[in-house]
């Protein structure tokens, strides 16, 4: 099967759509080809999976890893809906501190390709929000951070005011504050 990939304005960041078979039993994709995604100059290899579930009004993050452990992830939503945000905090980037937004959904089946050096994070839209994400290196506890997600600094529009929020991510820095 086919992959559709569509560069964004924000180098690195690709929004994947997969082709979708169809007949009276079902629906039936391909989540990741390797081949397919270096065709496309994605040349990542994944290690690790990871699996979400959270309920309405629920926002994640914003996650990264810092260097040597930073991660690339594919990140799709396999239920419900989101809205997912990749911020670049790539250092030297033009676009450092910038963000990109977009719907997931189990309907709409895209996925966001976030290479390394990105913090991101989501916001569950629906009752019930599955969320996976393939990641490039394995969990390493000691160089997990994350930005806070409201940082005026950012200029993230969510859709939220006051979202569900875990009391790690409540405390994460602002983006100024980083390394202090």
């Amino acid at each position: 099967m086919k992959f559709v990939f569509r560069k964004t304005v924000i180098a690195g960041l690709v929004v994947v759509k997969p082709e979708v078979g169809q007949d009276e039993r079902g629906t039936f994709s391909e989540n990741y080809k390797a081949s397919e995604f270096r065709k496309a100059g994605i040349k990542t290899l994944f290690v690790q999976e990871n699996r979400s579930v959270s309920r309405r009004n629920v926002l994640r993050g914003l996650h990264y890893q810092r260097p040597p452990h930073s991660q690339a992830k594919l990140v799709r939503c396999g239920q419900g809906r989101i809205f997912e945000v990749a911020v670049d905090l790539r250092p030297g980037s033009r676009t450092f501190a910038k963000h990109y937004s977009l719907e997931l959904s189990a309907a709409n089946g895209l996925m966001l390709y976030i290479p390394e050096g990105f913090a991101h994070g989501f916001y569950a839209l629906t009752d019930k929000a599955e969320v996976m994400y393939k990641c490039s290196r394995e969990y390493a506890p000691s160089h997990d951070a994350g930005v806070r997600w409201n940082d005026p600094a950012l200029k993230i529009k969510w859709p939220c005011k006051r979202p569900v929020l875990s009391p790690k991510d409540k405390a994460l820095p602002f983006l100024a504050e980083r390394g202090k």
